[in-house]
């Protein structure tokens, strides 16, 4: 079995199939097009540059694509890049499907949604639990297979929910050792807070963000779905009005795209949470092949540091 693309170092020649994410097309210094690729397996993926790139390539090389690649890695920038030599698409004999070059969850769809279920069953708050198991249920074929992004933190499948099943994780140890906090609020904040993204987003694979997402995001989303529900279910205490306040602020800031600052202790802990939950994801990704006494690529999400892995770690 060929090693994936995350074992790979400068140097090497590659040779191997991988699967089109994105292809972006370009204007050379020169005047002529090329693509810009990014190329996947389950392990990773990395950036090349097509040249002199036709109208027929512009057709044959698009996302969701299997093709053969012959090349060389490079490091370009300080980050990995394949050198192309030679490209074209995989036939059907090739014997390689689509599902061989994508990265999954750590968890199957059944243990997370078995984790996130048992979280609802917990909770007291009759509101607040009908209206979470509601669009939950609502939304939970798309929620189980979405990335939580289109890149820097869970950008595969699966990755909402984990994303979730991890956020619960950490926040029943912080409510164990905060017991004012509410539990329900702060499950239920976990729950929805990017369940909006099943709309924002396009799908798992090639993810890119439909007309929804771009002109609304999945925060606005999220909040007006909530409110659907309320008045679906005939609920109208306060509890609605909390929920909607835990989406519409968990990014924290206006310039991190919160339309309201936290101002309410548990929309305070959960925009803590998403933070830890997302920033441990990108470090344990982009740390995840440097060997101990090395550095990792620059990280644009965390101010464009490089992370040390010391040489102690295994």
């Amino acid at each position: 079995m060929a090693k994936g693309l995350l074992y790979y170092e400068v140097g090497e020649q590659f040779d191997a199939f991988l699967l089109i994410k994105h292809a972006t097309k370009g204007i050379a210094s020169n005047g002529k097009p090329f693509l810009t690729l990014i190329l996947q397996d389950r392990t990773g993926d990395i950036e090349a540059k097509l040249w002199d790139a036709t109208e027929q390539d512009e057709q044959t090389y698009k996302p969701e694509t299997i093709v053969k690649v012959t090349g060389d890695i490079l490091n370009y920038r300080g980050r990995l890049q394949l050198k192309i030599r030679q490209i074209h698409p995989a036939q059907p004999g090739d014997g390689v499907r689509i599902s061989d070059f994508i990265e999954t969850a750590p968890l199957s769809q059944e243990e997370m949604m078995g984790k996130i279920t048992q979280y609802i069953f917990d909770m007291k708050n009759p509101n607040i639990q009908r209206l979470t198991r509601h669009l939950l249920k609502k939304y939970q074929k798309r929620f189980l297979v979405y990335p939580a992004a289109t890149k820097n933190h869970h950008e595969f499948v699966s990755g909402l929910a984990y994303h979730v099943v991890s956020m619960l994780d950490l926040a029943k140890a912080i409510a164990g050792l905060y017991p004012s906090l509410d539990r329900d609020l702060l499950y239920a904040g976990v729950i929805l807070h990017d369940l909006g993204k099943v709309q924002e987003l396009s799908g798992p694979i090639s993810t890119t963000y439909t007309a929804e997402g771009n002109l609304l995001g999945h925060i606005s989303i999220m909040v007006t779905e909530i409110a659907k529900a309320a008045e679906e279910l005939g609920i109208h205490g306060e509890e609605v009005m909390v929920l909607e306040h835990m989406v519409i602020s968990h990014h924290g800031k206006a310039e991190w795209g919160s339309a309201k600052p936290p101002m309410i202790k548990e929309a305070e802990i959960l925009h803590y949470i998403d933070n830890i939950d997302a920033k441990m994801n990108m470090l344990d990704r982009a740390l995840r092949n440097v060997k101990p006494g090395e550095f990792s690529d620059r990280i644009y999400a965390l101010d464009n540091r490089s992370f040390y892995k010391p040489t102690f770690h295994q």
